[in-house]
């Protein structure tokens, strides 16, 4: 069905439809990936980052890639970068739901602070590629190509890190570490692989209608693509990461919360490669507007707060809330205020 051609009432219908069913893909993820982290052996920070962080992913995979193929670069890159954004903000919102103590205290991992310090040189390569000659190879950026080889170097990295870690943080009482609850192996793995597997392609094929969605409620209201990028389709593919991010803290997997944000986050800058790729008409961060450039700067302030917080784990704050989690809400809102009045 093409939205573009049916009312405005059909674009925000499908567009519910499709958060409800990303939302309860999202909570069933959740539970699934906490299981297969112990039966795996992977661990509960690897596997927030490879399998949850980029299942939950897919569906803002599927919207910035069809919008850039169809010729919306800033709603593509918005949507990718966006989600980076609002998905840290989600875990500042987690770190509140968890009263016990400051979930980046609780949640002490050596990965998740070598996803983050990833995270930030990744984000740096869109804007270093936008500030170099629109050159291209076979039709997208070289950058495009960096982006892919770095995230799997560092992915290899983290992995390393995770299996001989070289120090660690400080235990405390209210240290909560990644012990498995269940063996490894046996036929309850390929189960819950192929649960996953089924939650993976409703999450996909949700993704692909809400793009389309946000493509027909951007032209028909006049918004600027940045604008339903960043708070709409961003917002709405990123709610499986805040659904199982809230599901993981109340089963006591904090590592799993955090290493799903972190490495949800790390994976979606993929998105912003695959979205040049996607896009036909040259190099997709010469043919994008300032706006993008804006959410990139702002995601990549937010990433460094949620450093400092991993690294300081301040064990109370104020409103048993942590700086960090603060800053993160009142720079998100900030930015998004800003992009509202720029836009």
């Amino acid at each position: 069905m093409d939205l573009l051609a049916q009312p405005l009432w059909a674009a925000f219908a499908v567009f519910g439809v499709t958060v409800l069913a990303i939302a309860a893909a999202g909570t069933a993820m959740a539970q699934v990936a906490d299981r297969l982290a112990d039966r795996s052996g992977l661990g509960e920070a690897i596997t927030g980052g490879l399998l949850l962080g980029a299942s939950t992913s897919l569906s803002g995979f599927v919207t910035s890639v069809s919008t850039a193929w169809q010729g919306f670069p800033d709603l593509a890159l918005s949507n990718a970068v966006g989600g980076i954004a609002v998905q840290t903000a989600f875990l500042a919102i987690a770190d509140i739901t968890y009263r016990r103590a400051n979930l980046e205290h609780a949640a002490a991992s050596l990965t998740n602070l070598t996803q983050g310090a990833l995270l930030v040189g990744l984000l740096s390569l869109p804007l270093v590629a936008g500030l170099t000659p629109p050159v291209t190879l076979l039709g997208c950026h070289p950058a495009s190509f960096v982006i892919l080889i770095a995230y799997l170097f560092g992915m290899r990295l983290a992995s390393q890190t995770h299996k001989e870690p070289l120090w660690g943080p400080k235990q405390t009482e209210e240290t909560r570490t990644d012990v498995p609850e269940e063996p490894q192996g046996g036929r309850a793995l390929y189960v819950l692989l192929a649960r996953f597997g089924l939650l993976f392609v409703i999450v996909g094929l949700a993704g692909y209608a809400l793009g389309q969605a946000g493509i027909a409620i951007a032209g028909k209201t006049g918004l600027s693509e940045t604008i339903v990028g960043t708070l709409l389709t961003a917002v709405s593919t990123s709610l499986p990461e805040l659904v199982t991010t809230l599901a993981a803290v109340r089963r006591g997997a904090l590592t799993l919360a955090v290493g799903g944000i972190i490495g949800g986050n790390t994976f979606d800058v993929i998105l912003v490669a695959a979205s040049d790729i996607a896009y036909r008409d040259g190099s997709i961060y010469h043919a994008t507007s300032q706006q993008p450039v804006f959410v990139i700067a702002l995601t990549i302030m937010l990433t460094a707060v949620l450093l400092l917080g991993l690294l300081r784990r301040e064990k109370y704050g104020f409103a048993n809330i942590g700086f960090e989690s603060l800053l993160i809400l009142l720079i998100y809102l900030g930015g998004t205020a800003v992009l509202v009045a720029t836009g």
